[in-house]
Formats: C-alpha cells, sequence, structure tokens
C-alpha cells in the first residue's frame, strides 16, 4: 500500500494504517479526528467492529456495512442472531428483507448509547449478503425517537401471517412538543385469528423506511448519465429502479407461493394477485429482496380473502385437507370481499415492462460465499483440487453380476445343510461342499435324526 501510495504521488491523500480496525477507529473519536466514510466489509458478521464504528465516523458521515453471515439472520440460528446484534431473527419468507432491518436495529441501538442515530440511504439484499448505507448524526431529541422507530414481529407459525408491534410511541402534546411513551399491545390474540396456530415473537427490527428515495433517484439518474463507467450499470439501474418502486412505509410483504401453498391451491400469476389488490383499493409493490414478493399495505383478512375467491375459481379437494390444517380452518369461511382478478394496466411494473435487469441470475451453479482464505494462497487451493478429484476413489467399483453370482456359488448353503433349500439348481449358494485339495467333492449329508446311529464315516 505504502509503494502504491508513492507510485501514485497520493502521500497527502491516503494514509495506509496497519493496525486493528476498532483500535483505530476508537482512538479516532474526536470530533476533528473522525472520518467521513466507513466502510466495515469483514468475512462474516460486522458486529465487533459496529460500536467503535458509530462513533469515529463524522456528523453526517456515511457508514457503509456489509454482511455475508446470513445463515445467522435469515433466521437459522435466532439465539446467534440476538447475541450479534440484539434481535431474534425469524424464519420466514420475507428473513431477507428482516436481515436488512436487523442490521439497521442494530446500528441505531449502539448509536444511541452516545446520542447518536442513523438516517439510512440505501438497503440491498444481493446474491449472498446484505449491504446499508447510513449516514450518522448526533442529537438527543432525535435519539428519543429511536424507540418509536423498532418494531417486535407477530408472525405465525401456520399460514405465516405477520404483524408489528412498535416499541415506543411519539404523539403530539402542548406547545409542538412530541410526547414519547410506552406502545400498547400485542396486535394479536395468542391465536392465529386465521389458522388457530400459535404465534412466533421476532425482532426488534427497525420499522421505518429503509431508503432515502431522493437519494436514490440521484444514483440512479447518475448511473443512467454516464452507462459505461461500471461494469455491472444495468444490475445498478434494474435493482435501483425496483427500490424506487417499493412502498417505503410497508415493512416485509408475503410471497406468491407461500399464500398458494398455505392453502394448498394453485399459484395465481404475478399480474392476476397484483391487480386484485388494485382492485379492493389497496397499493402494492415488489421488493428488491425477492422476484415472487408481494408488499402491500392490505390487512391480512382482505389477502385471505382474495385467495379464498382464487380457491373457489382453481378448487382444492377438501377431503384431502386435515380439519385441523390451516389450509382447512382458512377455506372453511367464507370471503366477505369479493376479488376481482381482471388484469389492470398499473399492475405491471415500470421496471417489469422495460425489461431491467432486477432480480441476477447465479452465474453457476451452486453459487455462493466461498471458503475462508487460508494460509498456502495458490498451494491451498491445488490441495482442495486433488482433494476433489480423489473423492470416492477408496471406493470399490460396482461388481459384475456374473462375477458376483460366481463368488456366491463358493459359499455353502446352510439350507441345504440343513435339508430346508427348496431351489434346487436355482439356488445362488452351492449345494456341495468345499472339496480339500486332492479330494473330489462330496455332497453334504443330513445329519441323522435322534435315535439313528450315525453310520461308519459320518461324524
Amino acid at each position: 500500500m505504502c509503494r502504491n501510495v508513492q507510485l501514485n504521488s497520493v502521500a497527502h491523500l491516503v494514509h495506509p494504517r496497519q493496525a486493528d480496525a476498532r483500535m483505530l477507529m476508537y482512538q479516532h473519536q474526536k470530533a476533528s479526528e473522525r472520518f467521513d466514510v466507513i466502510d466495515l466489509d469483514p468475512y462474516g458478521s460486522p458486529a465487533p467492529f459496529l460500536d467503535a464504528a458509530v462513533q469515529a465516523v463524522s456528523e453526517g458521515g456515511l457508514l457503509c456495512v456489509t454482511c455475508t453471515d446470513m445463515a445467522v439472520l435469515a433466521g437459522n440460528s435466532g439465539e446467534t442472531c440476538y447475541s450479534k446484534y440484539g434481535a431474534m431473527a425469524l424464519k420466514s419468507r420475507a428473513c431477507h428483507e428482516m436481515a436488512l432491518r436487523i442490521v439497521l436495529h442494530s446500528l441505531d441501538l449502539r448509536a444511541n448509547c452516545y446520542q447518536r442515530f442513523v438516517v439510512p440511504l440505501l438497503s440491498v439484499s444481493a446474491d449472498f449478503y446484505v449491504r446499508v448505507f447510513v449516514r450518522v448524526f448526533t442529537g438527543q431529541a432525535k435519539v428519543k425517537a429511536s424507540a418509536s422507530k423498532q418494531a417486535l414481529v407477530f408472525q405465525c407459525v401456520g399460514c405465516g401471517t405477520f404483524h408489528l408491534q412498535r416499541l415506543g410511541k411519539a404523539s403530539g402534546a402542548s406547545g409542538g412538543r412530541v410526547k414519547f411513551s410506552a406502545a400498547c399491545g400485542p396486535p394479536v390474540a395468542p391465536e392465529c385469528e386465521h389458522c388457530g396456530q400459535r404465534h412466533q415473537l421476532g425482532g426488534p427490527l427497525w420499522a421505518e423506511p429503509l431508503h432515502d428515495l431522493d437519494f436514490v433517484g440521484r444514483v440512479l439518474e447518475a448511473v443512467s448519465t454516464n452507462p459505461g463507467r461500471f461494469h455491472t450499470s444495468e444490475r445498478i439501474r434494474g435493482v435501483l429502479s425496483v427500490i424506487t418502486e417499493e412502498l417505503p412505509d410497508v415493512p416485509l410483504y408475503y410471497t406468491l407461493d407461500q399464500l398458494s401453498s398455505t392453502i394448498r391451491c394453485s399459484t395465481p400469476s404475478l399480474l392476476q394477485l397484483r391487480s386484485a389488490l388494485l382492485h379492493a383499493g389497496f397499493r402494492v409493490s415488489l421488493s428488491h429482496a425477492c422476484k415472487n414478493a408481494v408488499k402491500t399495505d392490505a390487512p391480512s383478512s382482505a389477502l385471505w380473502d382474495i385467495m379464498r375467491c382464487w380457491e373457489k375459481e382453481c378448487p382444492v379437494k377438501r377431503e384431502r385437507l386435515s380439519a385441523t390444517s390451516p389450509a382447512f380452518r382458512i377455506l372453511s369461511v367464507e370471503p366477505r370481499l369479493q376479488a376481482n382478478f381482471t388484469i389492470r394496466d398499473d399492475a405491471n411494473p415500470s421496471s417489469r415492462q422495460r425489461g431491467l435487469k432486477r432480480f441476477q441470475a447465479n452465474p453457476e451453479a451452486n453459487w455462493g460465499p466461498r471458503p475462508r482464505a487460508r494460509p498456502g494462497g495458490k498451494a491451498a487451493g491445488e490441495a482442495m483440487e486433488r482433494r476433489r478429484l480423489h473423492q470416492n476413489k477408496r471406493k470399490e467399483p460396482a461388481e459384475d453380476p456374473v462375477q458376483r453370482a460366481a463368488r456366491l456359488k463358493t459359499f455353502p448353503c446352510k439350507r441345504f445343510k440343513e435339508g430346508t433349500c427348496q431351489r434346487g439348481d436355482q439356488c445362488c449358494y452351492a449345494h456341495s461342499s468345499p472339496a480339500p485339495e486332492g479330494h473330489p467333492e462330496t455332497p453334504y449329508q443330513n445329519p441323522p435324526g435322534p435315535g439313528v446311529a450315525a453310520g461308519p464315516g459320518v461324524d
């Protein structure tokens, strides 16, 4: 790094440091020594660096955080997610957006300890990681509002219906002041109103908008104006276009396959379901985190009414459903909302009509994060390649059927020796005793019955 700095004559701009990143950021907590931009991109979780980062970024500075531990953030290890980010992750179809909101909650929680708060600019879920861009500010009054920006999630284990419960409540008071208090809840009964199953509790997570749409619009304009600047400009345009179409005030989403699989019916097309929601007077959008996402402000009761109407057009065999299953309980209720599945023009989003690359396909099979770099470099890679080529080499090849039959004929038949084998020549085992060297083979003799004297030559 030092040599590159000298070759490019940027010693007045670049100052390389080789040190513990946390200690370096802790040493720059003074307002005059803070960094304008901090980019955290470790292998795995950035949790150990967040506390130092929120203190070392300048007022209004940019903090970029990348998380590649998606197994933790997506709900596979809820207790591990709590130990790292201070929130319980749930397994759901909206796990990628939930991961973004958990990271933002963790950042804001750590910043609040130092009378600071975060303002998200852009939050992206891509490939096998999530990445957030936030600005960090200082202000005691704004920090008080942080509790009302976080929410708990109640998710049904049967049908997947979710409800959000804010941790705090901000209300107007006399003199133009804002009064903060604890929120009242919970928003659900002990059992789900649709299928009668229990609820899981997740969070807290960030319940405010994930993006600053003005900032996203400026970035999208800059990329569109000069597309040759980036090699991935088409993908950037596609993802940012979907982000501008997302409903900013609707946390989380459902998916087409989730709704249809819950009631065991065929899946409606994306345009049919979007049109039904628009005909009913609700808003609906996609999500950049999932191509089958249905992000809507419709209550869960209206959404299940639409699915009940769809099931009437594509009936399900009720006799195959268990009386305690979510599908049976949901379909046993008549819909109060009559859905209209006629395709509307505004049901097709603009990014889809323009054919943008909204959801990137994997470049190869089994695409995902690679193993952690190991000492040895290329030699270690060659060792892994040799290990892959020699897999299963020690296993014996499949035996030829003729060879197997010949091998089995060398073993004596136990049932023939007992006098119970009924297969005769069709038996796969030998019906003659193995002959000693220099002597012809002699057949097995049935053992004499009780009370019969053994003849000469019979043991």
